[in-house]
């Protein structure tokens, strides 16, 4: 119960190259903000490029925020706190945040992956000497591989969405039986590791 916000990009028809190129480049840019690790008392704007990065190397952005607050039990987008280049506001323990990069090409198709996450005490650095926050991924639903071209994405990015998968299924597929647990399992299956970097 609560109040929740979730985007997944599914393909109608077969998706072309340059879609499966820039739905992986979006996920990348999911990925890196759910990895993150920064100082206490960093604001969304000073992380807001790490959802872009990919995207830029390839002459792309996105004309969105990569996130807001989210409520409880009250409005999807509810402030202070954003993961935006307006995103004033510090991002303390506790906040809930989207994390939702996207691309659009006007007139043709839209790509947005949205979980829901959690500013959290980030693991002690070894030899570190400040105080790290990172974030905890709230939002359980299988991301459509079908549009992930894996040669993109690093052994750390394809073993961070292989280990979501495994949570997805682990935590929602005892709830599920028969047909629906079937699709489950195909839609939290591994991908290929065929990364390169």
């Amino acid at each position: 119960d609560g109040t929740t916000d979730i985007t997944r990009t599914v393909p109608i028809g077969q998706p072309t190259q340059e879609m499966r190129e820039r739905f992986t480049l979006v996920l990348k840019g999911m990925i890196g903000i759910s990895t993150l690790r920064f100082p206490a008392g960093t604001r969304g704007s000073e992380i807001d490029a790490v959802a872009r990065m990919a995207l830029w190397k390839h002459g792309c952005d996105f004309a969105h925020g990569t996130g807001h607050g989210v409520g409880s039990y009250l409005a999807v987008h509810e402030g202070p706190q954003r993961i935006a280049r307006t995103g004033t506001e510090k991002l303390l323990e506790g906040m809930m945040l989207s994390n939702e990069p996207g691309y659009y090409k006007e007139g043709s198709y839209g790509i947005r992956i949205e979980n829901l996450i959690l500013v959290t005490p980030a693991q002690e650095i070894e030899g570190g000497d400040i105080a790290m926050h990172g974030f905890e991924t709230l939002t359980l639903a299988p991301i459509d591989t079908r549009l992930v071209q894996s040669d993109l994405l690093t052994r750390d990015e394809l073993h961070w969405l292989d280990s979501y998968h495994a949570r997805v299924l682990a935590e929602i597929g005892p709830m599920l039986d028969g047909e629906t647990l079937a699709w489950l399992e195909k839609a939290t299956a591994p991908l290929p590791h065929d990364a390169k970097i």
